[in-house]
């Protein structure tokens, strides 16, 4: 009788080294959830005001060129976004022109504007008009050395390119144009999709929804536990998505088809930063909606160029 009374007492004390021991787990773990979910809604909060940033830093630059253009009377004479037919259209005029030898200059322009040693080129058939090549950054600047073709490009990536003259244009019809096999991902904080292309067709797709919480309790929940909530939530789907696009990191088995990804740039950079992808391109892009309809319009949206006429 005393055995199995002394084997109960030991039974208990060992039940309550182990709920003691679970409380303490409890605890850390709670303890590392709030660090990651204040980490998230750290970074989401910084991602708002990015957005917002990016949001004012884009109404001020067209105030800013606005009043740049009645100061010096300098516009630019045409803007037009191009994409499908009519873009292949325009950079096949552009790819057939011919000048004698190094009459047609070809100049890349980073987002810090056109460098001075393409300045030193443009200046002389440009003139005061080289800062119309500033507020296009970042672009492609093709000019003939007699002025009479005149216009800068945006495509969806720029490619590092010093100022090159020769007797045609130095374009590329991949910087503009979807060519061979390459893959696109639009990333959203709840939704993912992902297309794989032979040119402008797509061979492949993938895509789904995660159930994420909007961005605003609506009761319930205190706007803290809330927000921790959706955090936890949207890096579970970045989690997935990740897992979707591991074998395009490098050893992975389409580590060598070029991939591209759009969506919310937050989302998009936080991506990158947490996973070993190696884009070729990344953009935001405004597309929503169900996965395949909205990876349709981010398509469309990210083989856009801007065309601008000095």
């Amino acid at each position: 009788m005393f055995d199995e009374l002394l084997g109960r007492a030991l039974l208990k004390d060992r039940i309550d080294e182990l709920e003691d021991e679970n409380e303490r787990l409890q605890k850390r773990y709670e303890a590392e959830s709030e660090r990651r979910a204040d980490a998230a809604t750290a970074r989401q909060d910084a991602e708002e005001r990015i957005n917002r940033l990016e949001d004012r830093i884009a109404q001020l630059e067209g105030e800013l060129e606005r009043v740049e253009e009645d100061e010096t009377g300098l516009a630019v004479r045409r803007r037009e976004q191009l994409r499908g037919a009519r873009l292949e259209s325009v950079i096949d005029r552009l790819t057939t022109f011919r000048t004698g030898p190094e009459g047609a200059l070809t100049v890349g322009v980073d987002g810090e504007g056109v460098s001075e040693s393409a300045r030193a080129e443009l200046e002389p058939v440009l003139g005061d008009r080289v800062a119309l090549v500033d507020d296009a950054a970042p672009c492609l600047c093709c000019v003939d050395d007699a002025g009479l073709l005149t216009v800068t490009l945006e495509p969806p990536v720029v490619p590092d390119r010093d100022a090159t003259w020769s007797d045609r244009f130095a374009l590329e019809r991949e910087w503009f144009l979807p060519t061979g096999r390459h893959a696109i991902a639009l990333v959203r904080t709840d939704l993912f999709a992902l297309g794989v292309y032979e040119g402008a067709d797509r061979v492949d797709y993938r895509g789904f929804e995660s159930d994420v919480k909007g961005s605003h309790s609506k009761g319930g929940f205190s706007q803290a536990r809330f927000e921790r909530i959706r955090d936890g939530q949207i890096d579970d789907h970045l989690e997935r998505c990740r897992e979707a696009l591991a074998g395009y990191e490098p050893g992975g088995e389409a580590a060598d088809t070029p991939l591209s990804l759009v969506g919310q740039r937050g989302i998009v950079d936080a991506l990158v930063e947490e996973s070993a992808l190696e884009p070729t391109a990344t953009a935001a892009v405004d597309a929503t909606g169900d996965p395949k309809p909205a990876l349709e319009d981010a398509v469309r949206s990210f083989w856009t160029t801007e065309l601008r006429v000095l």
